[in-house]
């Protein structure tokens, strides 16, 4: 299959919720350019977190209800009402309601007999627990986007156009297939020059979507797919433009669309929570060499931010504030480091043990603070590190970070510091590559916002004037 401009285009969740605006904003905005797309899309808002567990708060969805034994059948039923509620309000823009309700609810039933089944093996107490419930979490997990692609599909279809569900869920396929063998046997027979392909964001294969990416799953598919149909593009259709800061911290007014970045900048955002796209879906494509376009889908008419591998900005200046204020810092003192090689190969241990990746480190000759996710840091994990070394601290912070491709010039950390020094925040801990594409500080939590609006004011705002 050969296609000259082949785009994959990914629509997240919040988006796909307002579809009849992404059908005139993006999928037919132009007539002439509604082919040679293979559109990617997330569940609507909110469905994998009842699925699943809310992604910011983790409250416990329906997965977590079956793992702890509960009655999750009723929960199914309340979600299955809620889709079909969701079917009746794109009825409007073409979708078949009692095509789409025959659809999800079939699908649900499936999915309802295939737990019972799985707790009833559960209860023999002659499986391996986790296997089950990691299959249970791929299974809840596809019903999501099942629901979402069908009726897209469905009304592309009510409207005239030549469109086609790309199921990627493999529901009720008992062929064991990897993630790659069943995309290349899904699209193996079409040509996207001739018909919309809109595909499901979750794709079953051996290895487990979920079980390797988690959350990130959708923009896994969507990455794949661009590699291994040759896309000479991917996009991603987000409900905002990728800022110079947060609009919601530092104002509307003042933070400007980022046009052009590298994807090194994009993994420093990934790196704390600002996810233009997945680290793990980024790779590969950055690899294949296919760009990303970044788009708000509720601003068509601007050109969003392209990611490309080589980007760097002609001028020096502060592309993106950014960070977290999510994360702790673990405070390992320990007067036996000074001048002991590889000390901090014990801590690295410590961390890998209890699977926790930090975001930076700081050193002096007998202390090293490590800054992780709030999350992460566990009782289990700080047991561990007491019972190792002589005295072991954890503090709830924040990290305020200045990224861009192209920062480094002379007195851009003492400007920065500076600003921080204005507003009267004390900084915790600096941390800094040779390489200079981000500059972070660590601070006391509650300076968290403060800390963004001073940084982007003398950063962004200043250096643009």
């Amino acid at each position: 299959m050969l296609n000259r401009r082949l785009r994959v285009e990914k629509i997240g969740g919040t988006a796909m919720s307002r579809f009849g605006e992404i059908l005139e904003n993006v999928i037919l905005r132009d007539k002439n350019d509604i082919f040679n797309r293979i559109f990617v899309v997330s569940a609507y808002s909110g469905i994998t977190n009842e699925l699943l567990e809310h992604k910011k708060t983790s409250q416990s969805g329906i997965y977590q209800a079956f793992a702890e034994s509960n009655d999750y059948e009723p929960a199914m039923l309340n979600l299955q009402e809620e889709l079909c509620k969701l079917n009746r309000s794109f009825e409007g823009i073409g979708l078949q309601v009692d095509v789409a309700d025959r659809f999800i609810c079939e699908r649900i039933a499936f999915a309802v007999n295939i737990l019972k089944s799985m707790d009833n093996v559960l209860s023999s107490g002659y499986v391996n627990r986790t296997e089950v419930l990691l299959a249970a979490r791929e299974l809840l997990s596809s019903i999501g986007e099942m629901h979402s692609a069908f009726n897209s599909a469905n009304i592309l279809q009510n409207l005239g156009y030549d469109a086609t569900f790309v199921d990627l869920s493999g529901w009720q396929d008992k062929r064991e297939r990897t993630i790659d063998q069943r995309i290349q046997h899904n699209f193996k027979d079409l040509d996207p020059s001739k018909t919309i392909c809109v595909a499901t964001g979750y794709t079953k294969g051996t290895e487990g979507i979920m079980r390797e990416f988690d959350r990130g799953y959708s923009e896994v598919t969507f990455s794949k797919i661009a590699v291994l149909l040759h896309a000479d593009e991917a996009v991603i259709h987000k409900e905002y433009h990728l800022c110079s800061g947060d609009p919601m911290i530092i104002g509307e007014n003042k933070v400007h669309p980022i046009c052009n970045t590298n994807f090194d900048v994009a993994d420093q955002l990934a790196d704390v929570g600002m996810e233009a796209i997945h680290p793990k879906a980024s790779k590969p494509l950055e690899t294949a060499g296919i760009s990303i376009r970044i788009m708000n889908a509720f601003d068509p008419s601007h050109s969003g931010t392209l990611i490309t591998k080589d980007y760097i900005c002609p001028l020096s200046k502060t592309e993106v504030i950014t960070g977290s204020n999510a994360v702790t810092c673990l405070e390992i003192h320990d007067t036996r480091m000074v001048g002991e090689v590889g000390f901090d190969m014990q801590i690295m241990k410590v961390l890998q043990k209890h699977h926790i990746s930090y975001i930076n480190k700081a050193t002096n000759a007998n202390t090293i603070d490590v800054i992780v996710y709030e999350k992460d840091c566990t009782d289990a994990l700080i047991k561990d590190m007491s019972e190792r070394f002589e005295s072991v601290a954890t503090y709830n912070v924040a990290i305020v970070c200045a990224i861009g491709s192209n920062i480094a010039k002379p007195g851009i950390l003492a400007k920065a510091t500076k600003a921080l020094a204005n507003a009267g925040i004390n900084i915790l801990t600096v941390a800094q590559t040779s390489r200079q594409t981000n500059m972070q500080f660590t601070m006391h939590r509650d300076h968290f916002v403060q800390a963004q609006r001073a940084l982007h004011q003398a950063l962004c705002e200043e250096e643009s004037e």
